[in-house]
């Protein structure tokens, strides 16, 4: 029976307990990595997100987050109008523009 259960384990079962703080110690490690690998560079992306789409302006080359590409012609609170071929004009909302693309990209697309 010596093979299932250890002689020195047996004997040392009076030992004293490990410190609180050393047993969490591996979830406070464990959260502090998540928070800087995951939680840190989202709020970061959608804070810059957040201020992109605020400085949004009319003659804007955009993305949406559906993939047109176009020319913002009107803006709104909520809502941008989008101009995505000649006389082609979307209205989508705000928050779905991924991206500010550099002047004279729709010419060269």
């Amino acid at each position: 029976m010596e093979w299932l259960i250890p002689t020195a384990l047996a004997q040392s079962a009076g030992g004293s307990q490990p410190n609180a703080f050393v047993q969490l110690l591996p979830l406070v490690l464990i959260f502090v990595v998540f928070y800087f690998m995951l939680i840190r560079p989202q709020a970061r992306r959608a804070k810059e997100h957040k201020a992109m789409v605020a400085a949004l302006g009319v003659g804007d080359e955009v993305v949406t987050s559906g993939g047109m590409l176009g020319k913002v012609t009107e803006t709104g609170d909520q809502f941008l109008t989008v101009e995505i071929a000649d006389g082609v004009r979307v209205k989508v909302q705000r928050h779905t523009v991924a991206s500010v693309l550099p002047k004279g990209t729709i010419k060269t697309a």
